[in-house]
């Protein structure tokens, strides 16, 4: 997500842990990067934080950057919403060897909610509503990939 601090740390975790619980977390290589580069190597917001823990997640991640080698190197890159999909789908272009799908994560929700709302902003419930998106979409993902 644009900051790689609250959206997309949570669903990195989120998939993590169910590729884990899965048995299948060897299969996947996981991550997630900013299209900015603004908070590069700040941890998760902490509120972002607090809510996986509820959840009896941790995350250890910090910001990074997409780069041209993850367009090279992952099969999908999973994006929040409309703008990241349209920067990231630039970026891709400028990649002559871009092999990404590149898709919104929210396009595998079975509710249909397919734009992930960035909770910057917002208050400890918006952090809760990214988690079960994720939690939702990233099931969905993973049954779609096993």
């Amino acid at each position: 997500s644009n900051g790689n601090i609250c959206r997309s740390p949570i669903a990195e975790a989120v998939f993590r842990k169910m590729a884990t619980d899965a048995g299948v977390v060897d299969k996947w290589v996981i991550d997630s990067g900013a299209t900015t580069d603004w908070n590069t190597g700040s941890s998760p917001d902490a509120r972002g934080l607090a809510c996986l823990r509820t959840h009896g997640i941790e995350t250890k991640h910090r910001a990074r950057q997409v780069t041209k080698e993850d367009f090279m190197s992952f099969d999908y890159i999973l994006c929040m919403d409309e703008s990241n999909l349209s920067d990231l789908k630039k970026k891709a272009n400028s990649v002559k060897n871009s092999k990404a799908k590149i898709e919104l994560l929210g396009s595998y929700d079975p509710e249909k909610q397919l734009i992930i709302k960035d909770p910057y902003y917002g208050h400890e419930e918006d952090f809760e509503n990214v988690y079960e998106q994720c939690v939702r979409c990233c099931k969905v993902f993973l049954e779609n990939n096993s």
